[in-house]
């Protein structure tokens, strides 16, 4: 895939002062959340750092909201009028001054210590353009829900998921600022837009996630992601076609949509379990046949996807008649990363317990703990 070369940036925005970190919130219609996004950055231990927020035409108090932090950090950048999700962000990378640009949703909450560890990493691992992490999530009223979104660590296991699905948590990342100027959100992507630029970085620049929770996003019915979701499955969609393209993937459009099924839950529009299983096994054998050809990703790495992928769609066509789902699964040549991959996610897990009370959310404006 090419650089997005078609929308120019500029230097629309200039300050005296650089900071080491911009944090950058693209705002619309959130005066109920703002606050919490905001402080929770102000109380963040590493203070060499600008709060960005791009305000998306909104038509609440949310711009007012921002305007009265008495406090030099945070800015504020108006749009007449609501030019959508990725003319936003394009807006952010734009104004941006810092070294690195830190991503926050204006309905999240950022923990503290979250700024240091990634400041931290980048500064050690110069090769590396963006790091995210692992996210923990609360509900409309803040309330911690009994979800963790994990995602892989190691550089080669995002690059190789990216195939499959976002394996980037967008509101946890912190970035190299000069290098996503340079490639910039596609704003034909009114959903997914993220998982775009991820997967057009990939073929240039490697990327990591902490195994660490260092952000907490919101669930509410507000979001827009909740209000457009044959939007994002379209663009998911198109995205993975590009990748498997890319890979050299033969496919049709009934192969596109069963391979963005294989990071889903099961829904009508599967087959049944007996076909499923057979078209999944060829399907995944081709993906690694064709890298084995082109050498994109680590095979290692591509072993362990793929591996899990087959095991978890095992299970779910667990009801289909033969062999028990668990020998259909390890009978496969497309088992053998399974081990390596099962281990390498029981030990994190066993070495990274999640403490859930350490992992509150303050109500906005009062102090931040630290989890």
């Amino acid at each position: 895939m090419l650089k997005n070369s078609a929308i120019p940036l500029g230097n629309l925005c200039s300050m005296p002062s650089v900071p080491r970190v911009t944090v950058f919130i693209p705002a619309y219609n959130r005066q109920d959340y703002i606050g919490l996004a905001i402080d929770s950055i102000l109380q963040q231990d590493f203070t060499d750092l600008e709060v960005l927020v791009v305000d998306d035409g909104s038509t609440d108090r949310t711009p007012e909201l921002v305007e009265s932090y008495d406090d030099p950090r945070v800015r504020l950048e108006r749009s007449p009028e609501n030019a959508g999700i990725p003319a936003a962000r394009n807006r952010g990378l734009a104004c941006a001054r810092g070294e690195y640009i830190a991503l926050l949703d204006s309905d999240d909450f950022s923990y503290p210590g979250r700024l240091s560890r990634q400041v931290a990493f980048l500064d050690s691992n110069p090769a590396i353009a963006q790091v995210g992490s692992w996210c923990s999530l609360m509900d409309d009223a803040a309330r911690l829900l009994p979800r963790i979104r994990r995602q892989p660590t190691r550089c080669a296991d995002v690059d190789v998921h990216l195939l499959f699905h976002c394996s980037l948590i967008n509101r946890t990342i912190m970035a190299r600022t000069a290098i996503l100027k340079e490639f910039s959100y596609d704003e034909r992507f009114p959903r997914c837009q993220d998982y775009d630029l991820h997967a057009r970085l990939s073929e240039h620049h490697a990327m990591a996630n902490l195994p660490s929770i260092l952000v907490c996003g919101r669930e509410h019915e507000g979001r827009f992601t909740r209000a457009t979701r044959d939007v994002g499955r379209d663009r998911k969609i198109a995205i993975q076609a590009s990748l498997l393209d890319t890979l050299g993937v033969q496919f049709d459009d009934h192969d596109l949509a069963l391979h963005y099924g294989l990071s889903q839950r099961p829904d009508a529009e599967r087959p049944p379990a007996a076909e499923h299983l057979a078209w999944a096994e060829q399907w995944l054998t081709a993906i690694v046949e064709a890298n084995g050809r082109r050498q994109r990703y680590d095979p290692e790495a591509l072993s362990r996807a793929v591996a899990l992928i087959w095991a978890s769609t095992c299970w779910f066509d667990r009801q289909a008649p033969g062999r028990h789902w668990l020998r259909r699964a390890v009978g496969s040549r497309l088992a053998a990363g399974l081990p390596r991959a099962v281990l390498s996610r029981w030990l994190l897990a066993a070495a990274l317990p999640v403490n859930r009370k350490a992992l509150s959310v303050p109500s906005a404006g009062s102090p931040a703990r630290r989890p």
